[in-house]
């Protein structure tokens, strides 16, 4: 067994991480239903950026099974579920540690209304799932040409000649 030092605030940094999305959750999650309330045991990390045509969403799924995650938009809102199963490849007794989270997880997030939630699409790749919500045509930003307006002298010579 290896030697290593001990750091008592690696543990309790982890913990508060952990408290700062259960209750992340709990307070920006939209209405549930009975059925829709799940035990989460982990909660996967998003990065969400904006470039100039769309909204990016990246989660970070390592071990999840594609077929495992159900996306969801509805009422503005864009929510993610799925679960990473224990695999039972070694028994439980011949584990010295088990720190990877398993089970079931949902995350949620509003939608801004420059969205078009019609064409939100997503992929899935080594682990990352990417979603693309891109903007609606009307809030694209777009560059106004500025041009010199005609004098009054300009315009009233052209029309005596």
């Amino acid at each position: 067994m290896a030697i290593t030092k001990w750091d008592p605030f690696r543990d309790i940094m982890v913990l508060r991480d952990r408290m700062n999305r259960l209750f992340e959750d709990l307070v920006s999650s939209p209405k549930f239903e009975d059925s829709d309330i799940i035990q989460s045991t982990w909660s996967p990390a998003v990065d969400i950026y904006e470039t100039e045509n769309e909204l990016v969403l990246t989660a970070e799924l390592p071990g999840v099974n594609e077929k495992d995650v159900e996306i969801k938009v509805e009422d503005n809102t864009l929510s993610l579920r799925g679960e990473r199963k224990f695999e039972k490849e070694t028994r439980e007794e011949n584990y010295h540690r088990i720190e990877r989270a398993y089970g079931s997880f949902y995350r949620s997030f509003s939608l801004p209304n420059y969205v078009d939630q019609e064409k939100i699409s997503a992929e899935y790749e080594n682990g990352l799932l990417k979603v693309h919500m891109p903007k609606k045509a009307e809030v694209k930003p777009r560059k106004v040409k500025i041009v010199k307006p005609q004098t009054a002298e300009k315009s009233g010579e052209k029309e005596t000649k």
